[in-house]
């Protein structure tokens, strides 16, 4: 009994249709109303952090955290198709992986995860 996954994530969007495309062409993930995304099994974690926190913007009340599987290739595209991305060392750990960070079309935070093999 209880909860066993997340079945969605809803946000306001100023402009969904373009949103939901820059989230299929940049990161693969079918979005939008009708899109129905399939992930893959593994780790999720869900995690309150303190207000005062300063992991991500301070004007953001949530940041998105997406697993993947070739953190270096994803970055490569990215980039290549003009996507800004934040990397820091310290972000690069032995014991939870590796991490960057990008941010959508409308600001929202996404750190991109690279779980230890």
């Amino acid at each position: 009994m209880g909860v066993n996954g997340i079945g969605g994530l809803f946000f306001r969007s100023r402009d969904p249709e373009a949103r939901a495309t820059w989230y299929r062409d940049h990161l693969g993930i079918e979005a939008g109303q009708d899109g129905l995304w399939q992930q893959d099994a593994g780790m999720t974690v869900f995690a309150p952090f303190p207000a005062d926190s300063d992991y991500f913007a301070a004007d953001q009340s949530f940041m998105l955290n997406l697993r993947v599987d070739d953190l270096a290739a994803l970055i490569a595209g990215l980039e290549i198709a003009g996507v800004r991305v934040e990397r820091r060392p310290e972000w690069e750990t032995t014991e939870y992986g590796s991490f960057a960070r990008v941010h959508d079309p409308e600001g929202l935070p996404i750190e991109l995860w690279q779980p230890p093999d």
